[in-house]
C-alpha cells in the first residue's frame, strides 16, 4: 500500500486528483500484496436459498420465484448475467437451500443444506450445524473457483423473503429499531411493510438472538444463502481475494463475517448503496463507503458486477499512467524547490483498511 501511494504521487496529475480511484487502487494493492495489482479473473458468486418466513406474506413474490430465477441465471438471461458478461466476470450459481428439487443436469453447483430455512417468526431459522455447513459451502466454492484463478469475487444472492432475514440481522448488529432498518424489498405496499416489521419484531422476541454471538444470530434469523456468503467472504479474504459487496442482503452477511473476524474488513469494497433503508446503517456500521448510489434494489450481485470496471480503471491508472519524470513534465515541487511535501489527512476508514490488511487466517 505504501508503494502504491508513493507511485500515485509521482504520476502526471495533482496529488489526490483522482479521488477515490486512488484510494481504491491503494487498497487493492494491499489486498493482493502487489504494488501494481491486476484483476483479470473475476467471479460473481450467487448463493440461492429459500426462507420459511415467506409464508408470512412479507414479499410481493411467491417462493417458487427463487427456483425459477436460478434457472434463468443458469441459462444466462438475468440482469446479473448481462452485467457480468459486460464486466468480464463469470457467474457461479449455488443452490445452498432452495425449497425445490432442481435437476442435477442444471448447470449450477448443487450443495443444498436444507429445503429452505424454517419460519424465523416461529423459532430458529436453522440449527447452528446447518449454519456452519452453509458457511462451509462458501469456503468450498471459493476454493473451487480459486483453482480456476480468482482475483475478485462479487457477493450475489437470490431468495424470496431474504430482505426480512437481512433486516433482522441488521437490527441486531446495529441495535436500531426494526422499523428503521426494514424496507420494501421487492416492492411491497404499506400494509405488507407493517406486517413485515411485526414479523421481524416477533422473531426477535421469540428467538432472542445473542448479539455478541454472530453464529447464534445467523442460525436464529439468518438465511442459508447469507451463511454461505459469510463463508465466501472469509475464504476470499484468507486468499487475498478482493470482496465486492453488493446490496442489503450481501452486506448483512458481511456484517456477520466481520464480527467473526474483524480483519476481514480491509478486504471489502462496497459497490453501491441500495434503496433498502437498512443498507445505509449496515454500511455505516462497517465503515464502508459505497462507490455508487443508483437506487438499485435487485440483488443477484448486480451492483457489485456494475462497479467491476471501476476497479479495473483504478488499477490501470496506477499501473499505466506515466510519472512526471517519464513524461518529462515538471511537477509542482519542481516549480518550487524546497517546498514541504503535501501532508494529506488519513481517514478513519483508510487507517482501518491498512490495519485490516493483515492476515485473516488467524481468526478462529
Amino acid at each position: 500500500m505504501a508503494a502504491a501511494r508513493q507511485r500515485q504521487d509521482l504520476l502526471t496529475k495533482p496529488p489526490g486528483s483522482l479521488g477515490r480511484l486512488e484510494r481504491l487502487a491503494t487498497q487493492l494493492a494491499g489486498i493482493t500484496g502487489e504494488s501494481l495489482p491486476r484483476l483479470p479473473r473475476k467471479a460473481v458468486v450467487v448463493m440461492a436459498a429459500d426462507h420459511g418466513v415467506s409464508r408470512e406474506g412479507v414479499s410481493a413474490y411467491p417462493q417458487e420465484v427463487t427456483a425459477q430465477m436460478v434457472r434463468n441465471f443458469a441459462s444466462g438471461g438475468a440482469a446479473i448475467n448481462v452485467l457480468a458478461r459486460n464486466a468480464g466476470a463469470r457467474v457461479v450459481v449455488v443452490d445452498v437451500g432452495i425449497a425445490t428439487e432442481l435437476p442435477s443436469t442444471l448447470r449450477i453447483i448443487h450443495r443444498k443444506i436444507a429445503f429452505g430455512t424454517a419460519n424465523l417468526a416461529d423459532g430458529p431459522a436453522m440449527t447452528r450445524e446447518q449454519a456452519l455447513a452453509a458457511i462451509g459451502v462458501g469456503f468450498e466454492v471459493v476454493a473451487r473457483e480459486a483453482k480456476r484463478g480468482l482475483d475478485v469475487v462479487c457477493l450475489g444472492e437470490m431468495g424470496i423473503g431474504n430482505t426480512t432475514s437481512a433486516s433482522a440481522v441488521v437490527a441486531i448488529a446495529t441495535g436500531l429499531p426494526v422499523a428503521d432498518v426494514t424496507g420494501r424489498g421487492t416492492g411491497i405496499d404499506d400494509s405488507t411493510w407493517r406486517r413485515k416489521v411485526a414479523v421481524i419484531e416477533r422473531a426477535l422476541r421469540i428467538n432472542q438472538p445473542d448479539a455478541a454471538d454472530p453464529l447464534d444470530v445467523l442460525a436464529k434469523v439468518g438465511g442459508l444463502e447469507t451463511a454461505a456468503l459469510v463463508g465466501v467472504t472469509l475464504a476470499a479474504a484468507s486468499r487475498r481475494i478482493a470482496v465486492v459487496v453488493d446490496g442489503f442482503i450481501a452486506t448483512s452477511a458481511v456484517l456477520l463475517a466481520a464480527q467473526l473476524c474483524p480483519r476481514v474488513r480491509g478486504y471489502l469494497i462496497a459497490a453501491h448503496r441500495s434503496v433498502e433503508v437498512g443498507h445505509r446503517a449496515a454500511l455505516e456500521s462497517l465503515e464502508l463507503e459505497p462507490l455508487v448510489a443508483l437506487d438499485l434494489r435487485l440483488g443477484e450481485g448486480s451492483g457489485a458486477a456494475l462497479v467491476l470496471p471501476m476497479l479495473d480503471a483504478a488499477v490501470a491508472l496506477l499501473g499505466e499512467m506515466a510519472t512526471f519524470e517519464e513524461a518529462g513534465v515538471a511537477g509542482a515541487h519542481d516549480a518550487k524547490a524546497g517546498a514541504e511535501p503535501e501532508v494529506r489527512p488519513t481517514s478513519r476508514s483508510a487507517a482501518r483498511v491498512a490495519v485490516g490488511l493483515t492476515s485473516v487466517t488467524d481468526c478462529s
